[in-house]
């Protein structure tokens, strides 16, 4: 995966989505292009328009830090474009990165979490470790036999998915931000190109989005499950990349005390606790 390519079509794909009546710029004449054309984010960002047209071809050598910043205002990028305009591109030849493993002591913190759905991830959103309630949670992801469980490949090729999850489009769109920011950051990791190609060819959602060129980081929020067993719940998440295991993050969900997703959390547990003693029996029986 080519990171001048990268660059070049992310600066694209924020200059296209900004009219000049958004930059309050005049508009004379019939425009050719969507967006601004380059010679106005030159003059919005303070530099020739040889220089951006430089950039914008994917070189960024020798950009300082007040040149990307006024580029990034320019282009109203917000944090998380910002960041991954600014992360610096490992060279050809560069390593990709290392097999993660989980560490025994967060496997320990992931089990001791009894009450809330807590599971890590890689930089390919692959699953590596769960707990009871996580695992129920996502039980339709779990059911799928794949070793280990991937949320996008689920997302986007899995039609359960869109039960799962009410506000699908959301949760896929921020899905394939995260494969880009993580696709810029490790250009040579072979199995996320592998995953990003297999979902590329396989779903024209996926391609759609990736063509886009968001960006996504996962941080905190809200996500909304409609759960086979115990029906619509709205959960709070919070992500926490763990220091010292590069591309692993901690993901935990919880619910405010007193609410109704804290009470489906607990039928959840209640749930999940039946399934484990009597595995054969798949059908969920909502008590409310």
């Amino acid at each position: 995966m080519d990171n001048q390519e990268e660059v070049s079509a992310f600066l694209k794909s924020r200059r296209a989505r900004i009219t000049p009546e958004q930059a309050g710029l005049p508009v004379y004449g019939q425009r050719r292009v969507p967006g601004l054309r380059r010679g106005e984010v030159a003059v919005l960002a303070g530099m020739s328009v040889e220089y951006y047209t430089r950039m914008e071809r994917g070189s960024l050598a020798g950009a300082s830090d007040s040149v990307l910043d006024a580029l990034a205002q320019a282009l109203r990028l917000n944090d998380t474009e910002r960041d991954h305009l600014y992360a610096p591109a490992p060279g050809p030849g560069a390593a990709g990165p290392k097999k993660a493993t989980v560490r025994p002591g967060v496997l320990r913190i992931v089990e001791g979490l009894h009450d809330q759905p807590a599971y890590v991830r890689n930089n390919r959103m692959d699953i590596l470790a769960a707990n009871p309630l996580a695992r129920a949670l996502h039980c339709k992801l779990f059911e799928t036999g794949a070793e280990p469980v991937n949320t996008c490949r689920f997302v986007f090729l899995d039609p359960r998915a869109t039960r799962l999850y009410p506000d699908w489009e959301r949760v896929a769109r921020e899905g394939v931000g995260v494969l880009r920011v993580e696709a810029a950051k490790n250009p040579y990791d072979r199995e996320l190109s592998n995953l990003i190609g297999e979902l590329s060819t396989r779903s024209d959602a996926f391609r759609t989005m990736w063509g886009a060129h968001g960006v996504h980081v996962f941080t905190e929020g809200t996500k909304r499950f409609l759960h086979p067993a115990v029906g619509e719940m709205e959960l709070v998440h919070e992500s926490l990349n763990l220091l010292g295991d590069e591309g692993l993050a901690l993901t935990v969900y919880s619910a405010d005390p007193g609410t109704p997703a804290a009470d489906a959390l607990k039928l959840l547990a209640s749930w999940a606790a039946t399934r484990q003693q009597d595995p054969a029996d798949p059908q969920p029986r909502p008590e409310r």
